[in-house]
């Protein structure tokens, strides 16, 4: 897939300053939240809110309370707070079972014993309450498919966060490179009209 279409892509799914505030989670802390320098996309804030974004979204499987999560998160960061809230989109229902089975495979390896998946699964699915959550949090299989997601999660957020330095770098280099091209184009230009000028 082209590099402008999953721009394009992450751009439709960034959240509105509206959206956020309307959000009952943010709320109370919606005038931090939407404090300008953390909507500026800068060299520092972009990683980090790619970072926080694939780590709360893919550990935080409680729909609505991903973006809330992501943009509280992205205040002691200092973190972009549009991309992190967007960055939780990519565990949806299309990557959640591939998230899960990954967390519960590690989990399970790493704590020993087995557990069961179906139980999560329904939970996602029907986009369980809170209090189903808290619940399930005290179920035998809980604490392998935590541990397996804390893994899965923190492992892409260091991943995504030196794809997206790499990518910034990358783009104030194409950057440079066109300013000085432009530069140099434009010297080369005011030289031959100079000596244009004095063969005339």
């Amino acid at each position: 897939m082209p590099a402008r279409h999953v721009i394009r892509a992450f751009r439709e799914a960034m959240p509105t300053r509206e959206s956020l505030e309307e959000n009952r989670f943010l709320k109370p802390v919606a005038h931090r939240v939407l404090a300008p320098e953390l909507w500026r996309f800068t060299r520092r804030s972009v990683p980090r809110g790619v970072a926080l974004g694939l780590l709360v979204g893919i550990f935080l499987l409680i729909p609505g309370l991903q973006i809330a999560g992501a943009a509280l998160l992205a205040l002691p960061f200092r973190a972009n707070v549009p991309l992190a809230a967007a960055m939780t989109f990519l565990s949806n229902p299309a990557t959640t079972p591939l998230i899960l089975a990954a967390s519960y495979y590690i989990g399970t390896r790493a704590l020993g014993g087995a557990g069961d998946m179906t139980q999560l699964m329904a939970l996602v699915e029907r986009h369980a309450s809170i209090g189903e959550w808290t619940r399930w949090l005290s179920s035998e299989a809980a604490p392998a498919i935590l541990f397996g997601l804390a893994i899965v999660s923190i492992v892409s957020a260091v991943i995504g966060y030196f794809i997206a330095a790499w990518l910034w770098r990358g783009r104030l280099i194409r950057k440079w490179r066109h300013r000085t091209h432009v530069r140099e184009s434009a010297r080369a230009d005011l030289a031959k009209l100079e000596l244009r000028d004095q063969l005339s």
